[in-house]
């Protein structure tokens, strides 16, 4: 990430600049949308997130409906995943394909009724998502609505956010015992990707386990205008357990430890599921067929690169675009690199030729060769 290569006022804000301004964060242009990039530090926002919590705004994030009769054998047709099959209240992790077999964006699709669902795709995927989406559903009794500029995000990550969510005041139940009660029994019972419908101060709120960090943690979607007010909430609940704002960065050393793709490093429209360590998506059985299936299901989709992880020493960082060496060939590429800061040594992805993954490996940093050793992802994971 870099600082904004186009004036502010050429990017949008979310309905929160104002907050992370007061707060002192400094920018980033991503997606098209200006967004704090850090507060008070990288590090300590890292660290808060690993051993408290940090709250983030995600406006940026795309959120597009899929509804009608057809919906759910709509997405089937449509995405990787058996969508059907996900019961409501619940979430999915799945892929859109071309029908190539490559990644053209990940998202997470939540049921939120019998033929309703609310597909959240990457900023700069919006677009091709929300075109793709029409495309597929043509023939059914479904209808594609990109709801983007109606709801807000943000979300609270970290091991102490259940606790920080149970104690905001005015949230609710939306339900038939609609009380700040059952709210926090539902929330006390909730799992992983799962999520209910709430009322915070009398505004819907969808309160979902879901996150990006490697830690437990939870996702808000509410309109924009009501935010603010609920980024106070939770900040002025959770400040003295630890909770602070976190930026980007934080964000993305976050994920990479948690060995989490992203989209435009690991994940493209040139990288299979296989390729990028998520053949488990790929559902052989599925009753309905689906754009890229072919691809996927033949052996040519384990194809020559694979994702890997890279482990060094010392301090120094290998970065994205770095190649990967095995002796004097050439024989990968770092997606994504990074000092860990919860570990405390050096950690890469990397696509790497599939027969050189168990060789003696070196990244090229700069004309300077650093050591590293292939490793299973995650990096981290916490514990249970």
């Amino acid at each position: 990430m870099s600082e904004p290569a186009r004036p502010p006022a050429d990017l949008r804000r979310s309905s929160l600049h104002e907050v992370h301004e007061a707060a002192g964060a400094s920018f980033t242009e991503f997606a098209g949308w200006s967004m704090p990039l850090r507060y008070a530090g990288d590090l300590a926002e890292h660290h808060a997130v690993r051993r408290a919590a940090g709250l983030f705004d995600l406006s940026h994030m795309a959120e597009i409906l899929v509804l009608g009769p057809d919906a759910a054998a709509a997405l089937d047709a449509a995405l990787l995943g058996e969508l059907s099959r996900t019961p409501v209240g619940r979430a999915k992790y799945t892929l859109l394909l071309n029908g190539e077999g490559g990644v053209d964006d990940d998202l997470v699709v939540y049921r939120t009724g019998e033929d309703r669902y609310l597909v959240v795709a990457n900023a700069a995927n919006r677009e091709v998502v929300v075109d793709h989406l029409r495309d597929r559903v043509v023939g059914f009794d479904a209808e594609v609505q990109d709801e983007t500029d109606d709801i807000g995000l943000i979300a609270i990550q970290g091991p102490r956010s259940q606790e920080i969510l149970l104690e905001v005041p005015a949230f609710a139940a939306d339900d038939d015992d609609p009380t700040e009660a059952r709210f926090r029994e539902l929330l006390g019972a909730l799992g992983n990707y799962r999520f209910l419908r709430a009322n915070w101060d009398g505004h819907p709120v969808l309160v979902a386990r879901t996150g990006y960090t490697g830690e437990d943690g939870f996702e808000l979607y509410a309109a924009p205008a009501l935010l603010p007010r609920l980024w106070a909430a939770l900040m002025d609940t959770g400040r003295g357990s630890g909770l602070v704002p976190a930026g980007l960065a934080a964000r993305d050393t976050l994920r990479l430890e948690a060995g989490m793709p992203l989209y435009g490093h690991e994940l493209s429209s040139l990288t299979t599921p296989q390729q990028a360590g998520l053949g488990r998506l790929v559902q052989r059985g599925k009753a309905a067929d689906y754009v890229g299936r072919d691809a996927v299901e033949s052996s040519e989709a384990d194809r020559a690169r694979v994702l890997v992880g890279l482990r060094a020493e010392g301090r120094r960082a290998a970065r994205e675009g770095y190649p990967v060496l095995a002796g004097d060939r050439e024989v990968g590429v770092v997606t994504s690199g990074a000092l860990s800061p919860t570990l405390g040594h050096p950690v890469a992805m990397a696509y790497v030729d599939r027969d050189a993954v168990d060789e003696p490996l070196a990244v090229d940093v700069r004309g300077t060769r650093l050591p590293v050793t292939s490793v299973p992802l995650p990096f981290y994971s916490r514990k249970a």
